[in-house]
């Protein structure tokens, strides 16, 4: 694939286009104090995009609304490009591309979910299921083979709560339960920025002279 042309800004590689934001909606927590704040607000930024565009679709989805729901998932797959070629700015092309591949899995299960859920395929749900939590441990296993800190168990552990959590909002949605998804939606934002910074953290320890 052609990936995004890098910029080198205070020693972070951030694709063009992200902005790390941090105004009221740029993540659910305070960031904590990081070896590396620009890489930590970046990777939440992007964290955060991919929850908030599932999200979206699910609600398109729920609509019946093929247009929107179309442009949403049009949107996960761009933010997933986005997260591949942060990964590949650091161990390299081949490594975006598995990143990219096992990001697709991700939004393929979960898609494959909300579309179930929406019709009331209940075979179709936990066969979605399955497959994001053989995708968890997958990631999990490139992750932890590409970074010596980030421990596989651990990383699985987070994507397998980050799946429940979509399972758990897809739910929610089509079911109409606003006070539930509302729970949901802000406990998932949160775990975002846990993975975001689990992973800035590693890369920090990694790669000390790359990021700031």
């Amino acid at each position: 694939m052609k990936y995004l042309t890098f910029l080198l800004i205070s020693g972070l590689l951030v694709p063009p286009g992200v902005q790390a934001h941090e105004g009221p909606h740029a993540s659910a927590t305070p960031a904590t104090a990081a070896p590396a704040p620009k890489l930590q607000a970046t990777l939440r930024t992007l964290w955060h995009g991919h929850v908030e565009k599932t999200r979206e679709y699910a609600f398109a989805v729920k609509a019946g609304d093929g247009k929107r729901s179309d442009a949403a998932a049009n949107a996960v797959v761009a933010n997933a490009k986005q997260l591949a070629d942060a990964v590949a700015s650091f161990y390299g092309p081949p490594a975006g591309e598995r990143m990219l591949a096992l990001l697709g899995g991700h939004w393929g299960a979960v898609k494959a979910m909300t579309d179930a859920e929406r019709a009331g395929n209940r075979a179709a749900v936990n066969t979605a299921m399955s497959t994001l939590t053989q995708n968890a441990g997958e990631i999990a296993v490139f992750l932890s083979g590409a970074n010596p800190y980030l421990p596989q168990d651990a990383v699985r552990g987070l994507l397998m709560a980050h799946g429940a959590h979509h399972a758990a909002q897809i739910g929610e949605v089509m079911r109409g339960d606003r006070t539930g998804e509302a729970k949901t939606w802000a406990a998932m934002q949160k775990h975002m920025d846990t993975i975001a910074d689990a992973m800035a953290g590693a890369l920090a320890k990694q790669f000390p002279n790359k990021v700031s």
